[in-house]
């Protein structure tokens, strides 16, 4: 016999939703109102870490610094979903274990891919 939701078990949630936007809108409104307005040539000014920006914004570059950034950001969120499966691994048995190694068959299949294609190659 399963348990039953009803919409009274989702207002924790929602008051945590509610709470936190109105956070966020209440801290960008008084910001906002009550935060500093003189703006000078110095603060209107593009800054970049420290250094001055010289030249055009729109010159080429190298795209291997972002495709390593997604593959990291791909490879990192796969890895996020085995925490739940580690959480609930005695409630799964056999079947959870069988899903979890096609699961991590196919991220080594797209890391394979991955090496064989020499994206990781910064050369």
């Amino acid at each position: 016999m399963q348990a039953q939701s009803t919409a009274i078990d989702f207002l924790p949630i929602i008051f945590q939703v509610v709470v936190a936007l109105g956070f966020v809108v209440t801290t960008l409104v008084a910001t906002h109102f009550l935060g500093p307005k003189r703006k000078t040539s110095d603060k209107l000014e593009t800054f970049e870490a420290g250094v001055k920006s010289v030249g055009n914004a729109r010159q080429p570059f190298s795209i291997k610094y972002f495709v390593v950034a997604i593959l990291f950001v791909l490879f990192d969120v796969e890895v996020i979903f085995m925490y739940p499966w580690a959480v609930n691994f005695r409630a799964l048995k056999m079947d959870g274990m069988i899903e979890m190694f096609i699961f991590m068959g196919t991220l080594l299949l797209g890391f394979i891919y991955v090496i064989k294609k020499k994206v990781l190659d910064w050369n």
